[in-house]
Protein backbone atom coordinates (compact mmCIF):
# COMPACT_ATOMS: atom_id res chain seq x y z
CA UNK A 1 0.00 0.00 0.00
CA UNK A 2 1.16 3.78 -0.89
CA UNK A 3 2.25 6.02 1.83
CA UNK A 4 -0.56 8.15 0.19
CA UNK A 5 -2.98 5.68 0.16
CA UNK A 6 -2.34 4.28 3.90
CA UNK A 7 -2.74 8.06 5.36
CA UNK A 8 -5.98 8.38 3.48
CA UNK A 9 -7.09 4.97 5.21
CA UNK A 10 -5.71 6.01 8.76
CA UNK A 11 -7.94 9.32 8.37
CA UNK A 12 -10.71 7.36 7.18
CA UNK A 13 -10.74 5.09 10.00
CA UNK A 14 -10.45 7.87 12.44
CA UNK A 15 -13.00 9.60 11.19
CA UNK A 16 -15.40 6.68 11.33
CA UNK A 17 -14.11 6.51 15.07
CA UNK A 18 -15.08 9.79 15.98
CA UNK A 19 -18.68 9.30 13.78
CA UNK A 20 -19.97 6.37 16.23
CA UNK A 21 -18.70 7.46 19.14
CA UNK A 22 -20.16 11.28 18.87
CA UNK A 23 -23.50 9.51 17.30
CA UNK A 24 -23.55 7.22 20.75
CA UNK A 25 -23.08 10.30 22.81
CA UNK A 26 -25.69 12.10 20.72
CA UNK A 27 -28.69 9.86 20.87
CA UNK A 28 -28.03 8.49 24.52
CA UNK A 29 -27.88 11.98 25.59
CA UNK A 30 -31.13 13.08 23.19
CA UNK A 31 -32.80 9.90 25.11
CA UNK A 32 -31.95 11.15 28.38
CA UNK A 33 -32.99 14.37 27.91
CA UNK A 34 -36.07 14.26 25.74
CA UNK A 35 -39.20 14.19 28.22
CA UNK A 36 -36.69 16.47 29.89
CA UNK A 37 -36.59 19.27 27.17
CA UNK A 38 -40.18 18.78 26.32
CA UNK A 39 -41.32 19.89 29.60
CA UNK A 40 -39.02 22.70 29.89
CA UNK A 41 -39.34 23.60 26.17
CA UNK A 42 -43.49 23.93 27.55
CA UNK A 43 -42.90 25.60 30.57
CA UNK A 44 -40.86 28.45 28.83
CA UNK A 45 -44.04 29.41 27.23
CA UNK A 46 -46.02 28.75 29.90
CA UNK A 47 -43.97 31.30 31.81
CA UNK A 48 -43.21 34.11 29.28
CA UNK A 49 -47.15 34.64 28.63
CA UNK A 50 -47.89 33.89 32.73
CA UNK A 51 -50.14 36.44 32.49
CA UNK A 52 -51.82 35.09 29.88
CA UNK A 53 -52.44 31.29 31.38
CA UNK A 54 -52.21 32.50 34.84
CA UNK A 55 -54.92 30.02 36.94
CA UNK A 56 -56.82 30.95 40.04
CA UNK A 57 -55.68 30.11 43.13
CA UNK A 58 -57.38 28.06 45.49
CA UNK A 59 -57.07 28.75 49.32
CA UNK A 60 -58.28 26.87 52.10
CA UNK A 61 -57.92 28.34 55.79
CA UNK A 62 -58.38 26.40 58.59
CA UNK A 63 -58.92 27.18 62.24
CA UNK A 64 -58.87 24.41 65.41
CA UNK A 65 -57.40 23.37 68.16
CA UNK A 66 -54.67 20.93 68.49
CA UNK A 67 -54.62 17.58 70.49
CA UNK A 68 -53.59 17.64 74.15
CA UNK A 69 -51.02 15.18 73.77
CA UNK A 70 -49.30 17.24 70.71
CA UNK A 71 -49.32 20.40 72.67
CA UNK A 72 -47.51 18.76 75.46
CA UNK A 73 -44.89 16.97 73.22
CA UNK A 74 -44.87 20.51 71.43
CA UNK A 75 -44.27 22.92 74.38
CA UNK A 76 -41.53 20.16 75.90
CA UNK A 77 -39.49 20.30 72.23
CA UNK A 78 -40.15 24.60 72.22
CA UNK A 79 -37.56 24.45 75.43
CA UNK A 80 -34.24 22.62 73.67
CA UNK A 81 -32.05 24.08 72.84
CA UNK A 82 -32.47 23.42 68.66
CA UNK A 83 -36.47 22.39 68.52
CA UNK A 84 -37.88 20.10 65.74
CA UNK A 85 -40.95 19.85 64.27
CA UNK A 86 -42.15 16.61 66.04
CA UNK A 87 -42.53 13.35 63.73
CA UNK A 88 -46.56 13.24 65.46
CA UNK A 89 -47.12 16.76 64.73
CA UNK A 90 -45.95 16.51 60.87
CA UNK A 91 -48.07 13.46 60.59
CA UNK A 92 -51.39 15.11 62.28
CA UNK A 93 -50.86 18.22 59.37
CA UNK A 94 -50.31 16.30 56.76
CA UNK A 95 -53.90 14.29 57.78
CA UNK A 96 -56.07 16.72 59.75
CA UNK A 97 -54.92 19.84 57.14
CA UNK A 98 -53.69 18.46 54.35
CA UNK A 99 -50.15 20.06 54.66
CA UNK A 100 -47.18 17.68 53.73
CA UNK A 101 -44.22 19.09 56.10
CA UNK A 102 -41.06 18.40 54.04
CA UNK A 103 -38.49 19.94 56.64
CA UNK A 104 -38.25 19.52 60.18
CA UNK A 105 -37.11 23.19 61.02
CA UNK A 106 -39.66 26.22 62.23
CA UNK A 107 -39.74 29.03 63.81
CA UNK A 108 -40.27 28.87 67.74
CA UNK A 109 -40.72 31.75 70.32
CA UNK A 110 -41.69 31.64 73.68
CA UNK A 111 -45.62 31.13 72.79
CA UNK A 112 -45.76 30.43 69.11
CA UNK A 113 -44.64 27.98 66.58
CA UNK A 114 -44.56 28.89 62.97
CA UNK A 115 -44.16 26.59 60.00
CA UNK A 116 -43.74 27.81 56.16
CA UNK A 117 -44.40 24.66 54.08
CA UNK A 118 -44.20 25.81 50.42
CA UNK A 119 -43.88 23.64 47.31
CA UNK A 120 -44.05 23.74 43.74
CA UNK A 121 -47.30 25.80 42.62
CA UNK A 122 -48.64 25.56 46.01
CA UNK A 123 -47.88 27.72 49.29
CA UNK A 124 -48.15 26.84 53.01
CA UNK A 125 -48.32 27.77 56.81
CA UNK A 126 -49.34 27.31 60.55
CA UNK A 127 -49.43 28.73 63.57
CA UNK A 128 -49.83 27.14 66.65
CA UNK A 129 -50.40 29.29 69.93
CA UNK A 130 -47.75 27.25 72.87
CA UNK A 131 -50.46 28.30 75.33
CA UNK A 132 -53.52 27.27 74.52
CA UNK A 133 -52.77 25.29 71.65
CA UNK A 134 -55.22 27.09 69.14
CA UNK A 135 -53.94 26.10 65.51
CA UNK A 136 -54.26 28.32 62.24
CA UNK A 137 -53.39 27.44 58.44
CA UNK A 138 -53.67 28.29 55.25
CA UNK A 139 -53.21 26.28 52.22
CA UNK A 140 -52.71 28.30 48.47
CA UNK A 141 -52.85 25.90 45.69
CA UNK A 142 -51.96 27.29 41.91
CA UNK A 143 -52.96 24.39 40.07
CA UNK A 144 -51.15 22.25 37.77
CA UNK A 145 -49.65 25.30 35.03
CA UNK A 146 -47.80 27.01 38.33
CA UNK A 147 -46.85 23.55 39.35
CA UNK A 148 -44.94 22.72 35.99
CA UNK A 149 -43.95 26.25 36.03
CA UNK A 150 -42.10 26.13 39.39
CA UNK A 151 -40.50 22.76 38.62
CA UNK A 152 -38.73 24.74 35.30
CA UNK A 153 -37.77 27.46 37.98
CA UNK A 154 -36.19 25.00 40.62
CA UNK A 155 -38.73 26.99 43.32
CA UNK A 156 -39.46 24.80 46.53
CA UNK A 157 -38.62 21.79 44.79
CA UNK A 158 -35.85 20.39 47.14
CA UNK A 159 -32.72 18.96 46.99
CA UNK A 160 -33.47 16.13 44.78
CA UNK A 161 -35.09 17.74 42.00
CA UNK A 162 -32.15 20.81 41.94
CA UNK A 163 -29.80 17.71 41.21
CA UNK A 164 -31.86 16.77 38.50
CA UNK A 165 -31.51 19.93 36.90
CA UNK A 166 -28.11 19.86 37.10
CA UNK A 167 -27.73 16.34 35.41
CA UNK A 168 -30.34 17.41 32.87
CA UNK A 169 -28.54 20.43 32.07
CA UNK A 170 -25.08 18.31 31.46
CA UNK A 171 -26.93 16.23 29.44
CA UNK A 172 -28.42 19.37 27.66
CA UNK A 173 -24.55 20.41 26.99
CA UNK A 174 -23.04 16.77 25.94
CA UNK A 175 -26.19 16.45 23.17
CA UNK A 176 -25.43 20.16 21.78
CA UNK A 177 -21.72 19.81 21.88
CA UNK A 178 -21.60 16.40 19.97
CA UNK A 179 -24.75 18.07 17.67
CA UNK A 180 -22.33 20.54 16.64
CA UNK A 181 -18.85 18.04 16.00
CA UNK A 182 -21.93 16.22 13.78
CA UNK A 183 -22.76 19.34 12.20
CA UNK A 184 -18.80 19.79 11.54
CA UNK A 185 -17.97 16.57 10.22
CA UNK A 186 -21.17 16.37 7.86
CA UNK A 187 -20.58 20.34 6.69
CA UNK A 188 -18.56 19.19 3.80
CA UNK A 189 -21.71 17.99 2.07
CA UNK A 190 -24.56 20.20 3.39
CA UNK A 191 -23.53 23.81 2.39
CA UNK A 192 -26.35 25.54 4.44
CA UNK A 193 -24.61 24.28 7.84
CA UNK A 194 -22.73 27.33 8.75
CA UNK A 195 -25.01 29.66 7.31
CA UNK A 196 -28.04 28.26 9.17
CA UNK A 197 -25.99 28.31 12.71
CA UNK A 198 -25.03 31.23 11.96
CA UNK A 199 -27.79 33.08 11.38
CA UNK A 200 -29.61 31.18 14.67
CA UNK A 201 -26.58 33.00 16.44
CA UNK A 202 -27.16 36.36 14.23
CA UNK A 203 -31.63 36.18 14.98
CA UNK A 204 -30.95 36.06 18.94
CA UNK A 205 -28.08 38.76 18.98
CA UNK A 206 -29.99 40.65 17.00
CA UNK A 207 -33.36 40.83 19.10
CA UNK A 208 -31.45 40.82 22.50
CA UNK A 209 -29.55 44.37 21.12
CA UNK A 210 -32.54 46.04 19.10
CA UNK A 211 -35.73 44.56 21.69
CA UNK A 212 -34.56 44.28 25.28
CA UNK A 213 -34.57 47.53 26.73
Amino acid sequence: MKPAEATSTTRLGRRSFWLKHLHSWHWISSALCLVGMLLFSVTGITLNHAGQVEAQARVRSVECALPEPLLAELQAEAVKPHPAVPAALAAWMRDALQIVVATRSAEWSEDEFYLAAPGPGRDAWISIDLRSGAVSSEHTDRGWVSYFNDLHKGRNTGAWWRWFIDVFAIACIVFTLTGLLLLQMHARQRRGTWPLVGLGLVVMVLVALLFIH
